[in-house]
Parts: structure tokens; C-alpha cells; sequence
């Protein structure tokens, strides 16, 4: 196997008076783009053909308004992995800044990204494969390290005593979800089985899905930002997310519920996030769990996280208080562009500041202290 990209000597070849940020085109592109761009930074979209409309021509830069400044357009997104397309993005003295669609396109090959992939990657490259549920040393041994609050797990549905929730991969797409919910073993069992028959799950998902108690609360995402440069941790801001026909049937009252629910199977998938607030008695609690989640990623997969990252959960209530319970960790870009709609970046900055945009603050910054090789793996 060929050895671990080394990007430190790499970008110490760019020009940094020339530093483009480059990003695949899915999934916070546009957040990546516009706040690089208010750095004084030139972008570039790495699409899909056919996939390429909205950063070629809705959002590009002309004028004086759009974002993206060049679009490469390659016949697949797993083509980024090509040595054409790699030395093209460094002589553009690319770094390019990873997002959940990075992972999913390149079919979850972390081998790949780390030893193959040389472009040099403004953030944490080694803690991507620590996202996924199913890898050792995960996102959950990562939560179980930092001592964060998290949900039960069972290893097998014959443990289950208490209403869970399956994490299972979708059949059809594996970054979507099949999730269910059971109550019992033969819950599970039954349930594991519809979803099976239905095309909905496979048998080899079901049987590696995560088994953890459901927390019931107000679902939150904390954003944060972990600065290598300053070696501080900040609240960027909180969402939660809007997922299709779940939030639909939970529109309806009780018993339409009942109804709907013998036509539809619940669907997880994404829809977007909207900005939500949290309590100001909670901050500190947030902003801990943050600290001590950054301190265990630092040890356990050295240099840590650099940039952004999100913890995933509920607030559940009290007594004794009430309390931030996380079930899932994202370990680069979150997918969430409205976190700038809450107050906590500008209690810190005196503005709004969104998460693209602080990314590339810490680009310049790096840059101007010539600390470069801090900020990239």
C-alpha cells in the first residue's frame, strides 16, 4: 500500500500569495465557496457532468455577484481521484475542503482519500473514516473517550428492553437511512423483516445497524469550530434538521398518523436544516462537550480535528437539569448553511459569522504566519 499523503511538503510548494479553495460540487459547496470568497479567496467546484448547472451558472462569479470562479467538470465525482484532475486542481495551489459528499462519492474508499487522493485537504483527513458507524474506532468510541453523553447500546435485538432505534443502511443508497423503531426483540425481528421484503434495507445492513436507545427531546446540532491556530473551541451555532415524509406525518394529528403510516414507510432522508436556539444555562454544557470531544480526537487520531464539526442530539429533560445526549458525530463541513442565523458566532466576532467563512479565516490566518501546514492534512 503506498504510503499516507504527505501535505505539508506539498502545499509547501504552492504559492501562497495564489491559495484557491476547491470543494466537491454537492452538499455545502456554496457555503464553502461564499465564505472563501469574502476571504478574498478563488474557488473551484469539482462536478459531475450534468450535475454542474448550479455552480457554471446560477451561482458563478461575474459582475460582482456569485461565488464559484471555475467549475471542473469531470465524467464521474470518483474521478477527482484521477491524476489529470488531481495536478490540475495543485496547479491551481488548490486546498480542498471535504464535506460529507466527498466520502459518499468516492464509495466510503477512506484508503483512497488518505494514501491516493494528494490533493492538500484543509482539514482533518484521517478522522473521516471515524464518521463512519460501522469502522473501528469510531464516532462512538470517539463520544465514549471524550466522556460525552450518548444513547445505550445493544449489541444484539435479543438485549433490547426500552423503545430504540435501528440505525440501518438504505438499500438503494447507503448514505441515506433505513431507520425503524422497535420496542422488543420480536419488534425488531418483525420489523427488520418488512423492511427487508419491501427493498427498503438488505439483510447484511440490518444486521450491521447500530441498535441504541431513542432519546426523546428537542433534537439539536451543535456546530463547532476547533481552531489549531488559536487551540480554541467555538460554538458556531445550533440546527436541527428537516428530514421528508417523517416531519409530514408528524404534521398530522394522531390519528391521521395512524392512517397515513398504513401507505407510508417513514423516510429519514434529508431535507435541509433550519436555525434553532438553545437556552443560555446550556451553552456551557455545549460548549464542554465540544472541548472534551476535540481533546479525544487529538489523541486518538493525531493532530485532531481541524475546522469544523458537528455533535448530533437531543435535550433531554431533567431532573436532576437537563441534558445534551449525543447520537451522532460529523466530522468535517456540516451540511448546515443557516447556523449564521444564530446568535453564537457573533457573540464572539461581533458579526454573524458562517462556518465556510470561518474556515477561510483560518486559511488566511495560517497563511499570513506562515503556519500553513497546521491547517492541512
Amino acid at each position: 500500500m503506498s504510503m499516507a499523503v504527505d501535505a505539508g511538503k506539498l502545499v509547501g510548494a504552492y504559492r501562497k500569495d495564489g491559495i484557491s479553495v476547491a470543494v466537491m460540487g454537492s452538499h455545502s459547496a456554496l457555503e464553502v465557496c461564499a465564505g472563501a470568497k469574502k476571504e478574498g479567496f478563488r474557488t473551484i467546484v469539482v462536478c459531475e457532468k450534468g450535475r454542474e448547472k448550479t455552480y457554471a451558472e446560477h451561482y458563478k462569479a461575474r459582475g460582482g455577484i456569485g461565488v464559484v470562479d471555475e467549475v471542473m467538470v469531470l465524467p464521474k465525482f470518483k474521478d477527482i481521484l484521477e491524476g489529470a484532475a488531481q495536478k490540475k486542481l495543485m496547479a491551481a495551489n488548490a486546498v480542498f475542503v471535504p464535506h460529507r459528499s466527498f466520502q459518499v462519492y468516492l464509495d466510503f474508499d477512506y484508503d483512497a482519500i488518505e494514501r491516493k487522493f494528494e490533493v492538500p485537504i484543509l482539514g482533518s483527513r484521517r478522522l473521516l473514516r471515524a464518521e463512519e458507524r460501522t469502522s473501528p474506532r469510531n464516532q462512538y468510541f470517539l463520544l465514549e473517550k471524550a466522556r460525552v453523553p450518548s444513547p445505550k447500546k445493544f449489541k444484539s435485538a435479543k438485549e433490547i428492553d426500552r423503545l430504540v432505534v435501528v440505525k440501518a443502511g438504505e438499500a438503494q443508497w447507503k448514505f441515506e437511512r433505513a431507520f425503524f423503531l422497535a420496542a422488543s426483540g420480536a419488534d425488531f425481528r418483525k420489523k427488520a423483516a418488512e423492511m427487508i421484503a419491501k427493498g427498503l434495507a438488505t439483510k447484511d445492513s440490518v444486521e450491521k445497524a447500530v441498535i441504541e436507545e431513542f432519546v426523546v427531546g428537542a433534537q439539536v446540532n451543535a456546530n463547532y469550530f476547533y481552531s489549531p491556530l488559536e487551540k480554541r473551541l467555538e460554538l458556531m451555532g445550533t440546527d436541527a434538521r428537516r428530514q421528508t415524509n417523517i416531519d409530514g406525518i408528524l404534521r398530522l394529528p394522531a390519528s391521521e398518523q395512524a392512517k397515513a403510516l398504513e401507505y407510508l414507510e417513514p423516510k429519514y432522508e434529508e431535507a435541509g436544516h433550519y436555525a434553532v436556539t438553545i437556552l443560555e444555562s446550556m451553552v456551557e454544557q455545549f460548549i464542554d462537550y465540544g472541548e472534551r470531544f476535540a481533546s479525544a480526537c487529538a489523541k486518538e487520531y493525531p493532530p485532531g480535528i481541524i475546522g469544523p464539526f458537528a455533535l448530533q442530539g437531543a435535550v433531554k429533560p431533567g431532573p436532576p437539569k437537563k441534558e445534551f445526549v449525543v447520537f451522532d458525530a460529523s466530522l468535517r463541513m456540516p451540511g448546515s448553511p443557516g447556523t449564521k442565523y444564530t446568535p453564537y458566532s457573533e457573540y464572539l466576532f461581533g458579526e454573524s459569522v458562517s462556518v465556510g467563512r470561518r474556515l477561510a479565516m483560518e486559511l488566511r490566518t495560517a497563511i499570513e504566519t506562515d503556519r500553513l501546514s497546521e491547517v492541512v492534512t
